[in-house]
C-alpha cells in the first residue's frame, strides 16, 4: 500500500484537464451539437409605432461564416441565435441541457420511477415524461390545478408520456411535502426515495461519476419482482447536476471553428428559475471565456434571482470541488449572471396586445418560432442591445425552445389569437 501511495503522481491537474474529466462521462444526448444562425436586422424606413417590431425587419442566415471568419465578415446590425429549440421535438432546449447530466446518473442508480410537479402547461414536467420514457423509465407529474377541458400543448404530451396527477393549489404550495408524500406513496412499503444532489454525492464519493457501478444497465426495472426506487426532482430541474449540461455546451461553443474562446459575446437568455443562465456564466467563467452573460428576469425579482445564483454556485462548489480548479470560480461570489428586466414587464405568464403579432412576423421572415412568455422576450432583449450598439460584444441567444406553449396560450388568449388573421402580411 505505502509503494503505491508514494507511486501517486505530485503534480496537479490542470483545468483543461480537470473539465474534461468533469465532461468525461454519460450523457442524455448523443452529442452537444447544435445549429447557430445570425439574424441580421434591417431598419423599416418611415415606420414608427404600431407593433412591437413594426420598425423592423428580420433576416436569417441558417449557415452563417464562424471561428475566424467572424473577423473579416461585415456583419452590419445582426446577431447569432443557438437554436437549442431544435434539439428534440417535444422537450424544450433547456430542458434537454438541464436533463443531459441527470438522467444517466438516476440511470445508473437503479431508479425506477421519477416524481416531479410543474404548472398545467409545465415544459419541465413535459421534457421528464418525455425522456424518462424514452429510458424506459416511470414517470410521475404533480400539475399544479385543475384539468384543463382540452388537452394540448405540453399538457397534452405530459399526459401521454407519462402519469399526470392535478393537485389543488393549496396544496401545490407545499411543494417539498408533496414531493415526500406522492414519492412515498409510488415506492410503497418496499421501495425507498433519493434526492438528485444524494445521487450526485454518492456517485462522487463512490468514484462513479464516470461509469456507475450501482447497476448493471440492463437490469430489470419496474417489474412486480424488484422494489421501486423513487427519484424526486426539484420544480424545474433547479437541482445543481443540471449545470453540467450547460458546461458541455459551452465546451462545445467555445471551439474555435464555432464562437471560439477568445471573441467576446453577449449571451441573451430568457429566464424562469434562473439555471440556465447560471450554468451558462459558470461555464464561460471556468474556461476564461469574454462572455457576458444577460438574463431577462420572467417569473421574479432580482433579490430572489441572485440569491438562485449564490445557491447553485455553492452548491456546485461544493459537490464537484474534486473534479474542479477552484480558483478558476474565485470571482463567482461577486456575480456572474447581469440580470435585467423584461423590456415590457408583467406578470409572469402573461402576454400583451401585439406580442403574438411580433412572434407571427419573427415567424414568417425567418422561420424561427418563438412563444411570447419566453423565447420572445430574449429576442426583444437581442434585438434592443443590437440596434442600440450597448458594446462590441456579438450578441447571441440561447434559443430554449418554449413553442408547444403555444397551444395552452390559444385557449387562455383566444382574442389574441384570433387577430392573426387578420394581421397584415409582411
Amino acid at each position: 500500500m505505502f509503494s503505491q501511495l508514494q507511486a501517486l503522481p505530485n503534480t496537479k491537474p490542470s483545468g483543461e484537464e480537470l473539465m474534461s474529466k468533469l465532461l468525461r462521462r454519460r450523457w442524455t444526448l448523443l452529442s452537444p451539437d447544435t445549429n447557430i444562425h445570425q439574424i441580421t436586422v434591417s431598419s423599416k424606413q418611415g415606420q414608427k409605432g404600431g407593433g412591437l417590431f413594426s420598425n423592423v425587419s428580420f433576416l436569417n442566415n441558417n449557415q452563417p461564416h464562424l471561428g475566424n471568419m467572424m473577423l473579416y465578415e461585415n456583419q452590419g446590425l445582426s446577431f447569432y441565435i443557438v437554436r437549442d429549440d431544435l434539439l428534440h421535438p417535444f422537450v424544450n432546449g433547456n430542458k434537454a441541457r438541464k436533463l443531459d447530466g441527470l438522467l444517466p446518473l438516476i440511470e445508473d442508480h437503479g431508479v425506477t420511477d421519477v416524481v416531479t410537479c410543474g404548472g398545467c402547461q409545465s415544459a419541465h414536467a413535459a421534457a421528464v415524461a418525455v425522456s424518462c420514457a424514452e429510458r424506459g423509465l416511470k414517470s410521475h407529474l404533480l400539475l399544479r390545478g385543475e384539468q384543463p377541458q382540452i388537452l394540448t400543448g405540453y399538457n397534452l404530451i405530459s399526459t401521454i408520456y407519462g402519469n399526470v396527477t392535478y393537485v389543488p393549489r393549496s396544496f401545490y404550495a407545499h411543494r417539498e411535502e408533496m414531493l415526500q408524500t406522492h414519492a412515498s406513496m409510488v415506492a410503497g412499503h418496499t421501495g425507498s426515495i433519493v434526492y438528485c444532489n444524494d445521487i450526485i454525492d454518492s456517485s462522487l464519493a463512490s468514484q462513479t461519476f464516470e461509469c456507475s457501478k450501482f447497476v448493471q444497465r440492463d437490469a430489470p426495472r419496474g417489474t412486480e419482482n424488484h422494489s421501486r426506487k423513487v427519484a424526486i426532482v426539484n420544480e424545474g430541474a433547479k437541482d445543481v447536476v443540471a449545470l453540467l449540461g450547460m458546461f458541455r455546451l459551452v465546451d462545445y461553443l467555445s471551439q474555435d471553428h464555432l464562437l471560439g474562446k477568445k471573441r467576446a459575446f453577449n449571451f441573451v437568455v430568457d429566464s424562469g428559475t434562473g439555471t440556465t443562465a447560471v450554468g451558462l456564466g459558470l461555464a464561460a467563467m471556468y474556461l476564461g471565456l469574454p462572455w457576458k452573460i444577460t438574463a431577462v428576469m420572467l417569473a421574479d425579482t432580482m433579490d430572489t434571482y441572485r440569491q438562485q445564483e449564490r445557491r447553485l454556485i455553492a452548491e456546485f462548489k461544493r459537490q464537484f470541488r474534486f473534479l474542479l480548479d477552484s480558483h478558476k470560480l474565485n470571482g463567482a461570489n461577486d456575480g456572474i449572471v447581469h440580470w435585467v428586466d423584461r423590456c415590457h414587464p408583467r406578470k409572469f405568464g402573461n402576454i400583451l396586445e401585439g406580442e403574438i403579432e411580433a412572434c407571427q412576423q419573427v415567424a414568417r421572415q425567418t422561420g424561427i418560432p418563438l412563444d411570447p412568455v419566453y423565447t420572445l422576450a430574449a429576442w426583444e432583449m437581442a434585438t434592443r442591445i443590437t440596434c442600440a450598439h450597448e458594446d462590441d460584444s456579438n450578441v447571441v441567444i440561447l434559443h430554449t425552445g418554449g413553442t408547444l406553449g403555444m397551444f395552452g396560450l390559444a385557449q387562455r388568449y383566444k382574442s389574441y389569437f384570433g387577430m392573426l388573421n387578420n394581421a397584415i402580411k409582411s
